[in-house]
């Protein structure tokens, strides 16, 4: 009796899934045609941006500006004595890694 249950179960899953397999339904597989593709967006012209500082628009021309001004920057100035205590500390650390028992 389970077997004849289980055997018209199946045969009835399978009819199921062969008609609706076989019906003609619209497949949404592509964008939307206002949807435009990325190849077109790459070649667009952006004449419009943001400030990395604060986001405020800006023109390409300040844009561009803003970039040259941000890529060349001042020497970074540290106190002497700051810059002492760094070159002892890396000496020190030296040595430690080559005589791990001084204790220093």
């Amino acid at each position: 009796m389970k077997r004849i249950r289980f055997f018209v179960l199946s045969i009835s899953i399978s009819i199921v899934v062969g008609l609706t397999s076989h019906l003609k339904t619209a497949v949404m597989a592509l964008p939307p045609p206002e949807d435009l593709p990325e190849e077109i967006l790459r070649t667009e012209i952006i004449v419009e941006a943001r400030s990395p500082i604060d986001g405020k628009p800006l023109t390409a021309a300040q844009y561009a500006e803003l970039q040259e001004q941000l890529q060349v920057s001042p020497p970074r100035k540290l106190d002497p004595k700051i810059r002492d205590q760094i070159f002892l500390l890396r000496i020190r650390k030296a040595l430690l890694q080559l005589f791990p028992f001084l204790g220093i």
